[in-house]
């Protein structure tokens, strides 16, 4: 698009943009003199929507009107509660409603899917993550490893970047899998890479591991609710999500897991056991042997959280009265628009590492800060503008195309540039 760098020709975005209204539907942070915060950290926190309360005490409601009860007579019975996520929950990242359930939190969700699809043998035992995954990915790869015997320092590859690049080329990961993947047993990739918030292609991340008959796992931490990953129609093995970033559920909520069709009915697979992936039909009956269910309720354990999941609900049931589809249009537009007014600043002390093709990113724009000390976001921070920083020299901003608007990324970049 030919952009204007403009507050009137930000205006004029908003006017026409058809899912501007959903601004209105959010609580939006303020300054003690009534402004808004411009937010621009849905990466790491998205905001509430209002109607969330409304959902959450329909639940404190019914608990203090029926009691245990409540797991049957409830407006929303609690003992299928988990259910009334699940369709649109796979809408939202392409699967079918057999792969999807919410459960538990992200890391909690990887381990219990590595103890299914990380099978190491004596010979093919090896994993491979990015060299700058998130933190936890990298922590819970080692803690598996030592789990099994094995050496983190041998038995864990690093995809990297180039010399002097810092994107990710996936023609470098199939080289690795390529020379190495009669001793890969798992791929485990971030889907949309944290810190530089490169989107990565999951189709083909999931042909090059199969091709060498590697499992392969995607955390899709920073792309659910962000882009439009078709979990099912990518053929990878598994995936888990958190729901408190781009899916608004509230700090800490649950995550999200995806495991594909062709596992559905594998009960052969080795997994840790609870009663709520026992049979639902014969689970209260308390004296049966173990009958795991099948799909992705098949990796539960425990009954679930209503408060936690009323929140994802009520996230829920904003994201299926717009669609993905439009959101991402409108995504890509904000971006953009930022990436736009960012280059339009006459500075070599920034740079933008995200990619600068639409499709191989999400919402997040990474701005590097050359001889960074932190002062540049705590500077916006004091003028409340809300981003994230992110060792060692990167300000992480999302414009979030539920709440976000194009008034917000012109006002943000003004300021930037002054402070710069």
């Amino acid at each position: 698009m030919n952009y204007e760098n403009s507050l009137d020709y930000a205006r004029k975005l908003d006017k026409e943009d058809s899912l501007a209204y959903l601004r209105n539907e959010f609580h939006i942070p303020k300054d003690k003199k009534d402004n808004d915060w411009l937010y621009f950290t849905g990466n790491s926190l998205g905001l509430q929507p209002k109607q969330t309360q409304e959902y959450i005490q329909q639940e404190l409601d019914d608990w203090a009107k029926y009691g245990v009860e409540g797991h049957f007579e409830a407006q929303n019975p609690w003992m299928p509660y988990h259910e009334f996520l699940t369709d649109k929950m796979a809408k939202i990242v392409g699967a079918k409603p057999i792969e999807v359930v919410v459960m538990n939190t992200l890391t909690t969700n990887l381990h219990l899917l590595m103890v299914s699809f990380y099978q190491p043998t004596k010979k093919k035992y090896k994993i491979v993550i990015e060299s700058d995954a998130f933190p936890s990915d990298r922590y819970a790869v080692q803690s598996q490893l030592k789990f099994h015997g094995v050496d983190p320092e041998e038995g864990l590859i690093e995809w990297k970047p180039r010399e002097g690049e810092e994107l990710l080329n996936i023609d470098d990961l199939e080289q690795i899998v390529e020379e190495n993947g009669d001793e890969i047993a798992l791929l485990l990739i971030g889907g949309v890479n944290y810190y530089t918030g490169q989107y990565l292609d999951l189709k083909r991340i999931a042909e090059i591991g199969h091709a060498k008959d590697c499992v392969v796992g995607i955390d899709l931490a920073h792309g659910a609710g962000n882009i439009n990953p078709d979990l099912h129609e990518s053929g990878v093995d598994f995936a888990a999500w958190c729901t408190y970033k781009y899916l608004n559920s509230g700090p800490g909520s649950l995550s999200g897991l995806f495991v594909h069709e062709k596992h559905a009915h594998n009960k052969d697979l080795p997994r840790f056991a609870g009663w709520w992936n026992h049979n639902k039909e014969t689970r209260f009956n308390m004296r049966q042997p173990f009958d795991v269910m099948p799909g992705a309720e098949g990796w539960q354990l425990s009954n679930p959280p209503i408060l936690s999941m009323a929140a994802i609900r009520s996230s829920l049931d904003l994201f299926d009265k717009v669609g993905m589809d439009a959101l991402r249009e409108k995504s890509e537009k904000l971006t953009g628009y930022f990436e736009y007014l960012i280059n339009e600043i006459n500075t070599d002390r920034i740079k933008i590492i995200t990619p600068s093709e639409p499709k191989e990113r999400g919402c997040q724009l990474s701005i590097q800060v050359k001889n960074a000390d932190k002062s540049l976001h705590k500077k916006l921070t004091e003028n409340n503008i809300i981003t994230d920083w992110r060792e060692p020299d990167v300000i992480r901003c999302a414009p979030v195309p539920m709440y976000n608007s194009f008034e917000d990324v012109y006002k943000m970049v003004a300021l930037l540039k002054t402070l710069l």
